[in-house]
């Protein structure tokens, strides 16, 4: 399967599957280059971004599941370009003045949640080669993210996806194949001992008329489940499609999504419609912020985007869910909730290489000492204060590299 997709505009083609596109972000123009070249080769170190903050330390019970979130998807091998001046023009050559190569796909969302301090577990197919193996080793050593459920594919190749930034978005061309179930006790299959494993939360994109039983499964095992969605290429955007909705604690589409599930007006409408079906709503809207209803107890929350310059947006729409699922699970209010998510939303795209981009408590921490009371907005991250008070420092994050594979030196680790 090969797919070309225009992120960021309803009328741009549908996003990929299990890679929405989607942020709480107002960019800034011009975008600034990286400067990939040069870029220092990053030895592995176990673990080497694993927080030494745990948000849940406070609530998390003795006797709580041993994960905190579970997730399932397929893994992409992201080429990242930016530093264009503009859309590459049929018939020409374009250069790009920065270069990234980091996980994609569910790998964006496992990597921003474990760089929140989350314990995730990740089961997933990879491939058969050496993208493969890098994007093994970057999930399992770099970020300590549990793969004990993940196999490797023999003969399959990993799928690519090629994102070129500019001008505050960005198209993808992505390439790939299904992966071939697994025999016996696979990953995906919901009847399977201990999988989907016991974990306090799921995350998940639904898909309109594919049901994923697992689920279902999971939430009657007490998991809390967290979804957002893709695009329906069938155009109907008909709920009913939805069949996991009511097993979701949260729904999170984009505004554009949310207004066509729910034939409203506005994205506020379509929250509260959306609401009808699930516990709490969200909708993220772009460069206005987002809006979040609370069905339970009739609560609403409203935060407006950050004004950042965004480098590249790639899987900012994932670390936005990634940063709502941990401020759940740690129960804090839902315009707290609504707020972090943003913030790091935000901070995501102010680095280059999807999952590699995601932010972890340091980077939260140091733009909270940067910002303060500065900015008009900032009393609505004025609930930092009490959190962040507990923030150990850690070693720098992985970022992308323009390449993979470099040959080792004497002086590596």
């Amino acid at each position: 399967m090969s797919t070309v997709s225009t992120r960021g505009s309803p009328g741009a083609g549908p996003p990929l599957p299990g890679r929405p596109g989607r942020g709480l972000v107002h960019p800034v123009h011009p975008v600034r280059p990286h400067p990939s070249h040069g870029h220092p080769r990053q030895p592995h170190r176990a673990a080497l971004s694993r927080p030494l903050f745990d948000p849940l330390a406070a609530v998390r019970p003795s006797d709580a599941p041993r994960w905190d979130v579970y997730l399932t998807g397929t893994v992409f091998l992201d080429i990242i370009f930016t530093g264009l001046d503009s859309a590459p023009v049929r018939g020409t050559e374009s250069w790009a003045r920065g270069m990234g190569s980091s996980p994609g796909g569910i790998a964006n969302m496992a990597t921003a949640l474990a760089r929140l301090g989350l314990r995730t577990s990740l089961a997933a197919a990879f491939g058969d080669d050496m993208y493969g193996d890098y994007c093994r080793e970057e999930l399992e050593a770099g970020e300590g993210i549990d793969l004990s459920l993940s196999h490797t594919v023999p003969g399959w190749h990993s799928p690519v996806t090629v994102s070129m930034a500019y001008e505050g978005e960005r198209t993808m061309i992505s390439h790939g194949h299904e992966a071939p179930p697994k025999n016996a006790a696979t990953a995906y299959d919901p009847d399977a001992p201990e999988c989907p494993p016991p974990a306090t939360a799921c995350v998940s994109s639904l898909v309109p008329g594919r049901p994923q039983e697992w689920i279902g499964t999971a939430a009657r095992r007490g998991s809390r489940i967290f979804a957002d969605v893709g695009w329906d290429e069938t155009g109907r955007w008909d709920p009913a499609a939805l069949a996991e909705l009511p097993d979701c604690e949260a729904f999170l589409p984009n505004a554009a999504e949310a207004m066509r599930y729910t034939r409203t007006e506005t994205p506020q409408a379509a929250a509260h419609a959306l609401a009808e079906y699930v516990p709490v709503a969200v909708v993220t809207m772009g460069a206005d912020g987002a809006y979040a209803v609370d069905a339970r107890s009739g609560e609403t929350a409203t935060v407006p985007a950050i004004t950042v310059e965004a480098l590249d947006t790639t899987g900012a729409g994932d670390v936005f869910v990634a940063g709502f699922v941990t401020g759940s699970l740690a129960g804090w209010p839902l315009a707290d909730r609504l707020a972090f998510a943003g913030l790091t939303a935000a901070l995501s795209v102010q680095e280059f290489g999807g999952s590699l981009s995601a932010p972890g408590w340091p980077e939260i921490a140091a733009w909270w000492r940067r910002v303060g009371c500065q900015e008009a907005d900032c009393g609505h991250y004025a609930f930092l204060d009490r959190i962040l008070t507990d923030c150990a420092a850690s070693a720098p994050p992985r970022r992308a590299v323009p390449t993979l594979g470099f040959r080792r030196t004497g002086d590596d680790d």
